[in-house]
């Protein structure tokens, strides 16, 4: 059985779709972009700041499930341009212990929502 995460310190969802979705123990997080969710207004013009916003908000969400960055084992980003991997890498990169750090991958594409720069997705096990 699944169970619905949603929490009002990540933004909400703009589409038909949730947060993230728990089965037995395994979190699903969909991608987030840098919104800032006190606001509701898109973090832009410096890739590692709205990196860092997709990362809070992502952190967030494992806290609403009642875990963290730790319990991540894979993740997705996608990048608008490739050439600012090195900037996001910095950034994502600070969030996880390196020897422990999940798998990944980072992908570029011609558009995410909103038009950003940045969305990252993750699956989380307790």
């Amino acid at each position: 059985m699944k169970k619905i995460i949603n929490t009002s310190k990540a933004p909400a969802p703009i589409g038909p779709y949730n947060q993230a979705v728990m089965v037995k123990d395994t979190l699903y997080i969909s991608g987030q972009i840098p919104i800032d969710p006190s606001t509701g207004s898109l973090v832009e013009g410096d890739i590692k700041k709205e990196t860092a916003r997709s990362m809070e908000n992502l952190k967030a969400i494992l806290a609403e499930a009642d875990m963290t960055f730790d319990h991540v084992i894979k993740t997705t980003i996608f990048l608008k341009d490739m050439h600012q991997f090195s900037q996001v890498n910095e950034v994502y990169g600070s969030y996880f212990d390196v020897e422990t750090a999940p798998a990944r991958e980072t992908v570029e594409v011609a558009n995410l929502p909103a038009f950003v720069n940045v969305e990252i997705s993750m699956i989380a096990v307790k």
